[in-house]
Protein backbone atom coordinates (compact mmCIF):
# COMPACT_ATOMS: atom_id res chain seq x y z
CA UNK A 1 0.00 0.00 0.00
CA UNK A 2 1.09 3.38 -0.67
CA UNK A 3 1.36 6.02 1.43
CA UNK A 4 -0.98 8.21 -0.50
CA UNK A 5 -3.74 6.08 0.31
CA UNK A 6 -3.50 6.03 3.90
CA UNK A 7 -6.73 7.87 5.42
CA UNK A 8 -8.25 8.53 8.93
CA UNK A 9 -10.21 5.57 10.11
CA UNK A 10 -8.17 3.03 7.54
CA UNK A 11 -7.24 -0.24 9.17
CA UNK A 12 -3.83 -1.15 8.03
CA UNK A 13 -1.03 -3.93 9.21
CA UNK A 14 2.67 -2.12 10.01
CA UNK A 15 5.21 -4.00 12.07
CA UNK A 16 2.61 -7.25 11.95
CA UNK A 17 0.46 -5.74 14.37
CA UNK A 18 -2.83 -4.09 13.14
CA UNK A 19 -3.96 -0.26 13.82
CA UNK A 20 -6.79 2.35 12.85
CA UNK A 21 -5.61 5.20 11.41
CA UNK A 22 -6.59 8.43 13.77
CA UNK A 23 -5.14 10.88 11.84
CA UNK A 24 -2.36 11.99 9.43
CA UNK A 25 -0.54 14.08 7.55
CA UNK A 26 1.30 13.77 4.27
CA UNK A 27 4.51 15.72 3.70
CA UNK A 28 6.75 16.27 0.65
CA UNK A 29 10.08 17.87 0.88
CA UNK A 30 12.00 19.58 -2.21
CA UNK A 31 14.48 16.96 -2.28
CA UNK A 32 14.06 14.05 0.01
CA UNK A 33 10.64 11.72 -1.03
CA UNK A 34 7.59 11.90 0.37
CA UNK A 35 6.24 10.40 4.36
CA UNK A 36 3.69 10.38 6.12
CA UNK A 37 3.17 11.24 9.82
CA UNK A 38 0.73 9.15 11.02
CA UNK A 39 -1.00 8.82 14.74
CA UNK A 40 -2.36 5.18 14.63
CA UNK A 41 -4.95 3.40 17.13
CA UNK A 42 -3.52 -0.39 17.99
CA UNK A 43 -6.13 -2.60 17.78
CA UNK A 44 -4.47 -4.69 20.52
CA UNK A 45 -4.22 -2.26 22.96
CA UNK A 46 -6.22 0.97 22.40
CA UNK A 47 -2.89 3.10 22.71
CA UNK A 48 -2.54 5.95 19.75
CA UNK A 49 1.27 6.04 18.79
CA UNK A 50 2.65 8.37 16.12
CA UNK A 51 4.39 6.89 13.44
CA UNK A 52 6.56 8.28 10.37
CA UNK A 53 5.91 6.60 7.40
CA UNK A 54 7.37 5.79 4.04
CA UNK A 55 6.61 4.27 0.89
CA UNK A 56 9.70 1.70 1.75
CA UNK A 57 7.72 0.32 4.77
CA UNK A 58 5.73 -2.30 4.90
CA UNK A 59 2.44 -1.31 4.49
CA UNK A 60 -0.71 -3.38 4.32
CA UNK A 61 -4.52 -2.57 4.33
CA UNK A 62 -6.75 -4.84 5.87
CA UNK A 63 -10.02 -5.33 5.88
CA UNK A 64 -12.49 -5.67 9.28
CA UNK A 65 -15.35 -7.10 9.27
CA UNK A 66 -18.54 -5.15 11.72
CA UNK A 67 -20.58 -7.42 13.15
CA UNK A 68 -23.49 -6.81 16.22
CA UNK A 69 -23.03 -7.95 19.02
CA UNK A 70 -24.75 -8.22 22.69
CA UNK A 71 -22.54 -8.31 25.82
CA UNK A 72 -23.12 -11.42 27.79
CA UNK A 73 -20.78 -11.30 31.21
CA UNK A 74 -17.80 -11.25 32.74
CA UNK A 75 -15.94 -13.87 34.36
CA UNK A 76 -12.27 -14.24 36.02
CA UNK A 77 -10.62 -11.30 33.19
CA UNK A 78 -12.39 -12.30 30.07
CA UNK A 79 -15.93 -10.80 28.57
CA UNK A 80 -18.13 -12.68 26.94
CA UNK A 81 -20.08 -11.53 24.00
CA UNK A 82 -22.78 -13.01 21.93
CA UNK A 83 -22.90 -12.55 17.75
CA UNK A 84 -26.63 -11.18 17.51
CA UNK A 85 -27.26 -12.90 14.03
CA UNK A 86 -25.39 -16.19 15.02
CA UNK A 87 -25.56 -17.02 18.90
CA UNK A 88 -21.78 -17.60 18.63
CA UNK A 89 -19.96 -16.67 21.77
CA UNK A 90 -16.80 -14.32 21.37
CA UNK A 91 -14.52 -13.22 24.24
CA UNK A 92 -12.29 -10.45 25.05
CA UNK A 93 -9.37 -9.92 27.73
CA UNK A 94 -10.80 -7.02 30.09
CA UNK A 95 -6.93 -5.99 29.41
CA UNK A 96 -7.74 -5.48 25.50
CA UNK A 97 -10.94 -2.86 26.33
CA UNK A 98 -10.23 -0.88 29.54
CA UNK A 99 -11.72 2.22 27.88
CA UNK A 100 -14.99 -0.13 27.12
CA UNK A 101 -15.55 -1.73 30.45
CA UNK A 102 -16.97 1.31 32.52
CA UNK A 103 -20.01 1.33 29.99
CA UNK A 104 -20.70 -2.31 29.84
CA UNK A 105 -24.23 -3.55 31.12
CA UNK A 106 -26.48 -6.53 30.67
CA UNK A 107 -27.43 -7.17 27.58
CA UNK A 108 -26.01 -3.87 25.97
CA UNK A 109 -25.66 -3.73 22.13
CA UNK A 110 -22.40 -2.93 20.56
CA UNK A 111 -20.42 -3.32 17.46
CA UNK A 112 -17.72 -5.90 17.15
CA UNK A 113 -14.72 -5.65 14.59
CA UNK A 114 -13.66 -9.13 13.06
CA UNK A 115 -10.17 -9.77 11.61
CA UNK A 116 -9.94 -13.41 10.40
CA UNK A 117 -13.28 -13.97 12.45
CA UNK A 118 -11.38 -13.58 15.29
CA UNK A 119 -12.72 -10.11 17.31
CA UNK A 120 -10.13 -7.97 17.43
CA UNK A 121 -11.62 -4.57 19.34
CA UNK A 122 -15.50 -3.03 19.80
CA UNK A 123 -16.62 0.13 19.60
CA UNK A 124 -19.90 1.49 21.82
CA UNK A 125 -22.58 3.63 20.55
CA UNK A 126 -21.80 7.45 20.75
CA UNK A 127 -24.64 7.99 23.81
CA UNK A 128 -26.02 5.30 26.43
CA UNK A 129 -29.19 5.85 28.96
CA UNK A 130 -27.49 5.19 32.30
CA UNK A 131 -29.29 5.01 35.63
CA UNK A 132 -27.86 7.20 38.66
CA UNK A 133 -27.45 5.20 42.09
CA UNK A 134 -25.76 7.98 44.09
CA UNK A 135 -25.59 11.47 43.51
CA UNK A 136 -26.35 14.33 46.33
CA UNK A 137 -29.99 15.08 46.26
CA UNK A 138 -31.34 17.81 44.22
CA UNK A 139 -33.54 21.06 45.68
CA UNK A 140 -36.18 23.16 44.15
CA UNK A 141 -35.35 25.76 41.85
CA UNK A 142 -31.85 24.23 41.07
CA UNK A 143 -31.44 24.92 37.29
CA UNK A 144 -28.84 23.53 34.18
CA UNK A 145 -27.04 26.65 34.38
CA UNK A 146 -25.87 26.55 38.41
CA UNK A 147 -23.54 24.16 38.70
CA UNK A 148 -22.66 20.25 38.48
CA UNK A 149 -22.33 17.90 40.69
CA UNK A 150 -20.94 14.33 40.76
CA UNK A 151 -22.90 11.22 39.89
CA UNK A 152 -22.68 7.43 40.58
CA UNK A 153 -24.14 5.14 37.46
CA UNK A 154 -24.95 1.89 37.46
CA UNK A 155 -21.55 1.06 35.48
CA UNK A 156 -19.30 2.59 38.46
CA UNK A 157 -18.53 5.98 36.61
CA UNK A 158 -18.87 8.89 37.94
CA UNK A 159 -19.77 11.78 35.74
CA UNK A 160 -21.08 15.30 36.77
CA UNK A 161 -24.47 16.01 36.23
CA UNK A 162 -26.30 19.28 36.56
CA UNK A 163 -27.93 20.03 40.54
CA UNK A 164 -31.75 18.89 39.55
CA UNK A 165 -30.33 15.44 38.80
CA UNK A 166 -31.66 12.96 41.52
CA UNK A 167 -30.59 9.36 42.63
CA UNK A 168 -32.88 6.70 40.45
CA UNK A 169 -32.96 9.14 37.67
CA UNK A 170 -31.63 7.70 33.91
CA UNK A 171 -29.52 10.37 31.71
CA UNK A 172 -27.97 10.00 28.69
CA UNK A 173 -24.17 10.10 28.45
CA UNK A 174 -21.93 10.92 25.81
CA UNK A 175 -19.42 8.00 25.74
CA UNK A 176 -16.76 9.49 24.13
CA UNK A 177 -16.35 12.23 26.30
CA UNK A 178 -18.06 10.75 29.34
CA UNK A 179 -20.34 13.86 29.67
CA UNK A 180 -23.71 14.13 30.79
CA UNK A 181 -26.31 14.79 27.87
CA UNK A 182 -29.61 15.16 28.85
CA UNK A 183 -32.22 13.33 31.33
CA UNK A 184 -34.00 10.40 29.58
Amino acid sequence: MSIGNIKPSAVISYNNELYTVVGCQHVKLGRGSAFCRAKLRSLKTSRVLEFTLRDSDNIKEIFIEARELQYSYSDAGVCHFLDSQTYEDFTLDESAIKDVLVWLTDNLKLTGFFYNNQLINLELPSSLKLKIIETDPGFRGNTVRTGTKPAKLETGLIVSVPLFINSGDTIKVDTRTKEYLERA
